[in-house]
């Protein structure tokens, strides 16, 4: 049956590539797809009015969803597989005709844009994502710069353009669009690049060596990143760096599949840097880790406190620990 489902204004009712396994009608409240244009790169918000469905074309598709689904304002939203919804759409033309005015308007507006880029040389996709971060960043939208790099470092790390991406996610960090463009005074200086930081101080830059790490990362070194990460954290010059550094050797083992290790490691450093502000995604290695080894059990326990946590109706990382949760079979 389907399940009316209620969601707190700024939660995530689903993220972009995750696996579409529901549909949704929206009761009251307000709900944005957030995606991105396939010309510009640019986010574009659609909303969603009350009575309309969402979800609709990846679900039935079988194919990762294509867009964030946001939530704006407090709202109550109906859940429905896709046998209760196909189910449901036999018994209500009306539910037919609707979704295929929203196809239509939606292939409408697609139309335009592939046929501007037919006439456009085929991009590779790492080379096409790796300009999209570069579009940003040179715009001075330094949060989508940062997710964009991040994302290529993580998908490609061996790719052509790891080393340019680690360094570019230098900058976005920074808040600079590239050398010789000094973002503006805010309240809270921002960090400098590693050239400049070094030429006005002459001290040892532990913002340069973390990325150095990084970088690392990215070329799947990961012991020599670890070591790198160590350093940092044993110098402790800067706090900021130091509580990065601990949670990327959360990261590195994770990857390496040492499970019980990023268990360990993960444990301390919730002890010693509970306010840290990426903190359900380090009770998440916890989670998957003891999923990986078949300790369902605790995993269960780490997910739910995840869910459970103060403000983690508005971090995407609740999501994948609900999705995790449905995957187990907790109900």
């Amino acid at each position: 049956m389907p399940k009316p489902l209620q969601y707190s204004n700024g939660s995530l009712i689903y993220y972009k590539g995750e696996e579409a396994e529901k549909i949704y009608i929206l009761q009251s409240g307000k709900v944005s797809l957030v995606y991105t244009d396939i010309e510009t790169g640019n986010d574009v918000r659609h909303p969603v009015e009350p009575g309309e469905f969402f979800g609709v074309k990846s679900a039935l598709g079988h194919f990762p969803r294509e867009e964030n689904a946001i939530v704006l304002s407090d709202s109550t939203v109906m859940s429905f597989t896709v046998p209760e919804f196909e189910a449901m759409a036999m018994l209500n033309t009306r539910i037919i005709l609707k979704m295929l005015k929203v196809f239509s308007n939606q292939m409408r507006r697609t139309h335009a844009q592939v046929a501007s880029l037919l006439e456009v040389k085929e991009v590779a996709p790492d080379k096409g994502l790796f300009a999209i971060g570069e579009k940003y960043l040179k715009s001075k939208r330094f949060d989508h710069a940062k997710y964009i790099f991040s994302r290529y470092i993580t998908l490609y790390p061996t790719g052509e353009f790891a080393k340019q991406a680690a360094e570019k996610l230098r900058f976005a960090e920074a808040g600079i669009p590239g050398p010789g463009k000094a973002k503006k005074p805010a309240t809270r200086a921002p960090v400098q690049p590693p050239s400049a930081t070094a030429a006005a101080s002459g001290d040892h830059n532990a913002a340069k060596d973390y990325y150095d790490a990084v970088t690392l990362i990215s070329q799947r070194k990961y012991n020599d990143a670890m070591k790198a990460f160590l350093k940092i954290i044993t110098e402790n010059k800067d706090p900021e760096w130091t509580e990065k550094s601990a949670y990327e050797i959360g990261n590195c083992l994770f990857i390496q599949n040492k499970y019980e290790s990023c268990i360990k490691h993960c444990k301390k450093f919730l002890s010693l840097y509970p306010k840290y502000p990426d903190v359900r995604d380090v009770m998440f290695f916890i989670g998957q880790s003891y999923e990986k080894l078949e300790n369902n059990d605790q995993a269960m326990g780490w997910y739910k406190k995840i869910i459970t946590t103060s403000g983690a109706e508005k971090d995407g990382t609740r999501t994948k620990a609900m999705k995790a949760l449905n995957e187990m079979g907790e109900k």
